[in-house]
């Protein structure tokens, strides 16, 4: 398998490249329990030859079946695969915890597809080029076969190639949407719609003139970052950008205006009436979804900001008349995903039948749910000061297996090496700069400053690492239930439905760790119970049965603001 980071290009470049990152040694993160090990990567094997990338998963020709309305049961993962191969083997061979026997893709609910007798020979006929994309999957099939624990690999590949068919259906059936009432929000927050493109609604118009008036600046300018903090500092206010989190620690009358006016602006720039005219047709947004568009392996989109849809209009997305939408959200799933990484029996206890957190407060870790969040996602995004920075010291004594599997990946990632989701997804190599960083620091004429960029450099790469290995295997875990959720979606009876998506139980809207489906009201309880089977599913065909529980709340509402 190809190692990430290591760039196509000439032969020198590609051994050079490959001898620098021959220094640090991979370390693999899918074992269910105790610390990360380091391993030999198998730096002999070359990169898979490919003839060309394949189409991106969201291309037109991928939702070709859902508009013939047909239920497309198995897809072969081959553009998405492509990614995932760059993960390094999986060593620890006690994960077979998991029903290894089991193929992943009848675990997902397709059907195994029998082998076809080869075609005919035909020596008369000319021979015709093999396409890129069988050449592709011949490719990765080799890399699956030879690969040290092939079933993890496999699932990953088989709940890829589910999440893309996911994505191509959602984008076809759309998110109900309804137009008014996006404009009525929208007006009851900004005033009415401008007769003109490009003139500041109402709202904003009276917080701009107050801005001025507050500063002593008539030409205070609140859309423009630089304008503004020269205004700023006029008026003799120490700061050193317009960000949120800075303003709010200033005492001044233009404070409360001014962050009005940035967040109303935001919403008015992101999902105002020019979004409403561009995006939403016929009762219905179709975002672009962009299946691993996240390194770690998170989902993305491409224009209309799916995946950041604010509060303010999240009214506006109402199921249609006899229609629910069922909305169910994993709770604390980062938390609960190094649970289970780490194999953290008591961490997991913490967690079972109730809110994790809560249980992190019972154990006599800390003594507020507060403190043990914020201590947590200190543990996992690598936060060593503050109140995390405080909290965290009590976490590792409670938890230490937890807390030493993140502490593992991040020492990994200060010493160059990479790590591995569960499902053998590899972090990316650090750049050539910041090896060069690391270079210039080892030099016998290293001055402090030189060494002090190579220490900031090393534990900002292991704050990722640390965090690439909860969030990658979240990202895992939601794409098995999402691919559970969708199978089992289509298994319901659908009275009438004639087999069309638009017309039965269907997903809607998927972000990280919450999904929504749109059903027809008298199933709407089926569905809520599918919701929480899948969520059981996932995790048990991911961690076998490690004694974690992966619940999800679920709410059964008209309008998407109802759910939260």
């Amino acid at each position: 398998m190809a190692a990430t980071g290591v760039r196509a290009g000439s032969g020198s470049e590609l051994a050079e490249r490959t001898d620098r990152a021959d220094r640090a040694e991979p370390v693999e993160r899918a074992a269910p329990a105790g610390p990360p090990e380091r391993t030999e990567r198998a730096e002999s094997a070359e990169p898979v030859e490919r003839a060309e990338p394949v189409e991106r998963a969201e291309s037109v020709e991928r939702a070709e079946p859902v508009e013939r309305a047909e239920s497309v049961e198995r897809a072969e993962p081959v553009e998405r695969a492509e990614s995932v191969e760059r993960a390094e083997p999986v060593e620890r061979a006690e994960s077979a915890e998991r029903a290894e026997s089991a193929e992943p893709a009848e675990n997902l609910g397709a059907p195994a597809r029998p082998e076809r007798p080869e075609p005919a020979e035909n020596p008369g006929a000319p021979e015709r080029p093999e396409p890129p994309e069988a050449t592709e999957l011949r490719a990765q099939r080799h890399a699956v076969r030879t690969a040290s624990d092939p079933s993890r690999i496999a699932l990953l590949l088989a709940a890829e190639s589910a999440g893309a068919l996911v994505a191509a259906e959602m984008q076809h059936a759309g998110i109900p949407w309804r137009a008014d009432a996006h404009d009525r929000l929208l007006e009851s927050l900004l005033g009415p719609r401008p007769a003109t493109p490009g003139i500041r609604p109402a709202r904003l118009e009276q917080l701009h003139q107050r801005i001025r008036d507050e500063l002593d600046d008539p030409a205070a300018n609140p859309d423009s970052p630089v304008e503004l903090v020269k205004s700023l500092r006029r008026a003799g206010l120490s700061v050193t950008s317009t960000r949120s989190w800075e303003l709010k620690t200033i005492e001044h009358p233009v404070i409360p205006p001014l962050l009005e006016y940035k967040k109303l602006a935001r919403l008015a720039s992101a999902n105002g009436w020019n979004w409403l005219d561009t995006w939403v047709r016929d009762g219905r947004f179709h975002p672009n979804y962009i299946p691993g568009g996240v390194v770690t392996g998170r989902w993305a989109s491409e224009g209309g900001g799916a995946l950041q849809l604010p509060k303010q209009v999240r009214g506006a997305v109402i199921a249609d008349p006899g229609w629910k939408l069922v909305v169910a959200d994993a709770a604390q799933l980062e938390p609960r995903i190094l649970a289970a990484l780490a194999g953290d029996r008591a961490m997991a206890a913490a967690g079972r039948d109730r809110d994790l957190y809560d249980g992190i407060v019972s154990s006599g870790a800390v003594d507020t749910r507060a403190h043990a969040k914020v201590g947590m996602l200190g543990a996992m995004y690598g936060g060593t000061t503050g109140e995390s920075g405080r909290m965290l010291p009590r976490l590792a004594r409670a938890f230490p297996v937890a807390i030493g599997f993140v502490e593992d990946a991040a020492r990994a990632g200060e010493a160059g090496a990479v790590v591995t989701t569960r499902l053998g997804r590899t972090s990316p190599r650090p750049s050539d700069a910041w090896l060069d960083v690391q270079d210039a620091a080892g030099a016998d004429d290293a001055t402090d400053a030189a060494r002090s960029r190579a220490r900031s450099a090393a534990r900002s790469w292991g704050r990722f690492t640390r965090n690439f290995v909860v969030q990658g295997t979240a990202a895992e875990w939601a794409l098995c239930w999402i691919s559970s959720v969708r199978r089992r979606l289509w298994s319901l009876d659908a009275p009438d439905a004639r087999g069309r998506l638009e017309t039965r139980p269907h997903l809607a809207f998927f972000l990280h760790d919450e999904v929504m489906v749109h059903t027809p009201e008298a199933q709407a309880d089926a569905v809520a119970a599918e919701l929480r089977a899948a969520a059981t599913e996932a995790g048990r065909l991911i961690f076998g049965d490690a004694p974690v529980q992966f619940p999800v709340t679920v709410a059964i509402v008209d309008s998407y603001d109802q759910a939260k």
